[in-house]
C-alpha cells in the first residue's frame, strides 16, 4: 500500500534535473521528524525505483564537498544551512541567505533547490516508498503519483464507475485511458466525450442514439456514444456540465444498463464502463444527486501540478524526448528555476505545451525563453523565506516601494547582480523588475559585459583564478552567469578544471 510512512513521513529529495539526463527522477528518501542530511557533491546516494542497487552520489563538480545541511525545526519546519560563496545555492527560485527558514507548509509544497548552476533537486515529504510506475502514461515519482497509479490499479480490474476529480489540464483523461488499457475491456473502445459540448435539444440523441424521424432533421438512424462504446469504456469529461435534461437518463443507464433511443419503441442495453471526469463540486450547482453518488462508487483525484512538484522534472523530460530526440538539450538555468519553480494553472497540459514551444526553439538552434513558451503567466512572486541570517535592514529592503526603471543607477544594477550571484531572473526579482528590462540595463551598463564581448584569453585566466567556480568567475568578469556557463561550456574549460578550492 502506498500509506508506508503516513503517520511519519520522511523528507525525500527528487532530482528535478541533472546534466546525465536519465538520472532525473532518481530519489534519496532521509529522515523522519528530527533527522538531518547532509547534500554533497559524494553524499547522499540517489536510486531510481527498482534500480536494485545502492545508489549513485550527485557526482558533478558544479557541487561542492562543503555540505549543504538541511535538518527538521520546530513544527515540522525545515532549515537549510550552506557556507556562502562557496557554491550558487538557490531556494524556491532566490539566492540563498547562508540560513533559511522553511515552513511545514512550505515544505508540503515542495522546495526547490538549485546547486552549482547545473542542478536542480526538490525537497518534499514522502508518504510511501518509491515505486517504479505500473500504469502506462502516468508519470511521476512522488507521493501524489504513486497514490493515483494505486488507485487506478485497484479499480481497473472491476466494473465499477469511476470518478476523476482534478483542476483542468492535470491529466483526467490519461487517467482514463489507464483504467481502460489495464481493465479486461482493453481490447474495447475508449470513447471520450466533453459533456459540456452537448447542446441541450441534442443530448439524448448523441448519448443514446435514435432512430429515423426521432426529431426534425433525422433523416436516418443514429448509433449513440453508449452503443459506439459497447464492450469498451465511455468517458464522460466534465461531467458537471452534463445537460439536466438527460442526467436522469444517465442514471437509469447507471443503476440498471437499460436506456432507449430517441423514437424507439424498446429499450437498449449496455455493458459500456462509466469513467467520468469533473473539475466542479457535484454536490452544488443544481446536479442530480442521485446521479452524483451512482458516479461516486470509485473516486480518485487527479492531484494538480502544483502539488506535485518533485514530478516535474520527470515530466520535463518525457515532453522532451517525445518533441527533441537527441542529445541537444542546452537549457539555461534561469529557464529550468522558472520552470521547477511555476505554479503552472493549467497543469500538466501547460508544462507539455510549453515544452514542444522549448523544443522547437532547440531544434532551430535559438536559446529558449519561457516567457515566449508560455500563453498565461506560470511563476507566482515568490515570497523570501524567513531566514535567521536575514538582517534587518534587509527586511525593510524587501518592503521598498517598487522604483521606476529611470531610477536605477548603475550601483543599484550592479550590486543586484553580485547580491543575486549573476542570475538575470533573481536580479529581476530583487529589483521588482522584468528580466528583459534587466537585459536592456545590463546592456546599457558601462562595467557589465557580456561573455560575446570578453576576449577568450581573460575568460580562461578569470576561471582558473576562480578554481572553476561559476559564480565567482561570473563576478570577477562582471557578467551574467548563465550566459557564461554556456561560452565555458563551448570554450571547453568546464571539463578540465576544479570547480571548488581543496577541502570545498
Amino acid at each position: 500500500m502506498a500509506e508506508d510512512f503516513a503517520s511519519a513521513p520522511v523528507l525525500g529529495i527528487t532530482v528535478l534535473w541533472h546534466p546525465q539526463r536519465e538520472r532525473i527522477g532518481e530519489q534519496m528518501l532521509g529522515p523522519a521528524a528530527g533527522g538531518a542530511i547532509s547534500l554533497n557533491r559524494f553524499a547522499p546516494l540517489f536510486a531510481r525505483a527498482g534500480a536494485g542497487h545502492e545508489g549513485t552520489p550527485l557526482g558533478e563538480r558544479s557541487i561542492t564537498r562543503e555540505p549543504v545541511h538541511i535538518r527538521f525545526v520546530a513544527e515540522g519546519g525545515i532549515q537549510i544551512d550552506h557556507v556562502r560563496g562557496k557554491m550558487g545555492l538557490e531556494l524556491n527560485g532566490r539566492p540563498s541567505n547562508g540560513t533559511d527558514r522553511f515552513t511545514a507548509s512550505e515544505l508540503e509544497r515542495g522546495i526547490v533547490i538549485g546547486l552549482g548552476s547545473q542542478i536542480f533537486v526538490c525537497l518534499h515529504l514522502m508518504r510511501s516508498l518509491p515505486r517504479a510506475a505500473n500504469v502506462p502514461g502516468l508519470i511521476g515519482v512522488g507521493d501524489g503519483a504513486i497514490k493515483m497509479r494505486e488507485a487506478i490499479a485497484q479499480v481497473a480490474g472491476t466494473n465499477m464507475p469511476v470518478l476523476l476529480l482534478g483542476e483542468t489540464g492535470s491529466g483526467k483523461e490519461v487517467a482514463a485511458q489507464a483504467i481502460h488499457a489495464l481493465s479486461g475491456r482493453r481490447n474495447g473502445r475508449f470513447v471520450a466525450i466533453n459533456m459540456a459540448t452537448l447542446s441541450e435539444s441534442l443530448a439524448a440523441a448523441e448519448l443514446f442514439g435514435a432512430v429515423k424521424g426521432a426529431y426534425t432533421g433525422a433523416t436516418s438512424g443514429r448509433r449513440g456514444w453508449f452503443a459506439e462504446a459497447e464492450d469498451g469504456t465511455l468517458f464522460l469529461d466534465e461531467v458537471g456540465d452534463t445537460p439536466a435534461s438527460v442526467q436522469a437518463m444517465l442514471l437509469r443507464v447507471l443503476e440498471s444498463g437499460d436506456y432507449r433511443p430517441l423514437g424507439a419503441g424498446a429499450d437498449a442495453r449496455s455493458n459500456a464502463r462509466i469513467v467520468a471526469a469533473t473539475d466542479q463540486d457535484l454536490g452544488e450547482g443544481g446536479f442530480n444527486q442521485a446521479l452524483r453518488r451512482r458516479l461516486e462508487a470509485f473516486v480518485i483525484r487527479v492531484p494538480a501540478l502544483r502539488e506535485r512538484r518533485e514530478d516535474i522534472g520527470v515530466l520535463v523530460r518525457h515532453f522532451l524526448e517525445v518533441e527533441a530526440p537527441g542529445d541537444g538539450w542546452s537549457l539555461p538555468f534561469e529557464l529550468l528555476s522558472q520552470v521547477f519553480n511555476g505554479d503552472w494553472p493549467g497543469n500538466v497540459r501547460q508544462l507539455g505545451h510549453a515544452m514542444r514551444r522549448v523544443a522547437l526553439d532547440l531544434q532551430a538552434g535559438n536559446v529558449p525563453m519561457l516567457e515566449q513558451s508560455v500563453g498565461m503567466p506560470v511563476v507566482a512572486e515568490v515570497v523570501t523565506p524567513p531566514s535567521a541570517a536575514v538582517s534587518s535592514s534587509s527586511v525593510a529592503a524587501s518592503r521598498q516601494v517598487r522604483r521606476k526603471v529611470s531610477e536605477f543607477s548603475d550601483d543599484d544594477l550592479l550590486d543586484a547582480m553580485e547580491k543575486s550571484q549573476w542570475q538575470i531572473l533573481a536580479a529581476s526579482k530583487a529589483l521588482g523588475i522584468s528580466r528583459p528590462t534587466v537585459y536592456k540595463l545590463l546592456e546599457a551598463h558601462p562595467r557589465i559585459r557580456f561573455p560575446a564581448n570578453i576576449s577568450e584569453e581573460e575568460i580562461r585566466a578569470a576561471w582558473t583564478a576562480s578554481n572553476g567556480d561559476l559564480q565567482r568567475c561570473a563576478s570577477k568578469l562582471m557578467t551574467p552567469a548563465e550566459a557564461l556557463r554556456r561560452h565555458v561550456g563551448q570554450l571547453g574549460l568546464d571539463a578540465g578544471v576544479p570547480v571548488s578550492q581543496p577541502g570545498g
